[in-house]
């Protein structure tokens, strides 16, 4: 297949795009930096997604695309940063869709939104039916997904990937978490009750792989672990990776006052279960937070 991938130099896009190489597909590559891959298979293009341009012209030749593009929200937000999360996302999305051919059936379009849908919804059990959240996150993934479904007035399959947290070596993440952990100052935030919805990134790469291969799949679909866990399991399990103490618990008004709006918005909790990639018959290498850990900051020592 031809596959075009935004945000492929980002740390979900290079692992992705390593992957649908070694699988024997043909890639082009959009994002921001050239990124580091060197293929005889791969095409990178340097361009800014959330404005129209001639990296558009890439995308009819593609018989996938894969959307990961969008700024990273873990920053502290002002109205302007709050304003680049969103457009570096629906814009793009728009962008990629208004650049599909007129009719491409046959054509998947995986574009990622974020678990973040759901909003804090407690200890609700949040399956792919679930609805909606209202905080700012919530929003901006409600819009991402109606640019994306708009590819179906196209003929496309479209499948929106509704990310967990993504676990996994040299990014992410955990390349945030890590450092406090392993001076022994690590530990659960605010009350540690939240749920705390995760993949391991090489399960991730599998997921989208088997969602490009499986025709059955469209609409949304929950891109976590079924292994869900609190935070402050979460917190424990890596500490005991690093063996390192958790002990310090950072209260829910420090993480408000630290980092704003985003801090709030990381306490949330949501449940998020992946029915879809369940009920398809996707095998998960990694359901478990101790070996996903263990996997993930192994690989980086």
């Amino acid at each position: 297949m031809n596959i075009l991938v935004t945000g492929s130099s980002g740390f979900v896009g290079t692992a992705l795009v390593n992957a649908l190489l070694a699988a024997g597909h043909r890639v082009t590559g959009i994002s921001h930096q050239p990124g580091t891959i060197d293929h005889q298979a791969y095409e990178a293009i340097t361009a800014d997604t959330s404005a129209p341009g001639d990296w558009q012209q890439a995308v009819p030749r593609a018989d996938a695309v894969i959307n990961l593009a969008g700024i990273n929200i873990f920053s502290r937000w002002n109205e302007k940063y709050k304003q680049l999360i969103y457009d570096s996302r629906i814009l793009t999305t728009r962008h990629l869709v208004g650049a599909l051919p007129e009719d491409a059936a046959g054509l998947v379009f995986c574009s990622t939104s974020a678990v973040g849908y759901y909003g804090d919804r407690g200890d609700d059990i949040l399956d792919e039916a679930s609805a909606p959240g209202t905080d700012f996150l919530a929003r901006v993934c409600v819009d991402w997904e109606k640019e994306a479904f708009a590819a179906q007035k196209k003929g496309a399959r479209v499948v929106a990937t509704r990310f967990g947290v993504v676990l996994g070596p040299g990014g992410g993440a955990l390349a945030k978490m890590l450092p406090a952990y392993l001076m022994g100052m690590g530990g659960p935030l605010g009350s540690g009750n939240q749920w705390f919805p995760w993949i391991q990134i090489d399960d991730l790469v599998s997921a989208m792989m088997f969602v490009l291969e499986n025709e059955a799949i469209k609409g949304p679909a929950n891109f976590c672990a079924p292994g869900a866990v609190r935070n402050r399991q979460f917190s424990a399990s890596l500490a005991r990776t690093v063996k390192r103490p958790a002990f310090f618990k950072v209260p829910g008004v420090v993480m408000k006052v630290a980092a704003g709006e985003m801090g709030g918005l990381i306490l949330n909790s949501q449940r998020a279960r992946p029915a879809v990639l369940l009920e398809n018959g996707f095998s998960f290498q990694y359901p478990d937070i101790d070996a996903a850990l263990t996997a993930s900051v192994g690989k980086g020592e």
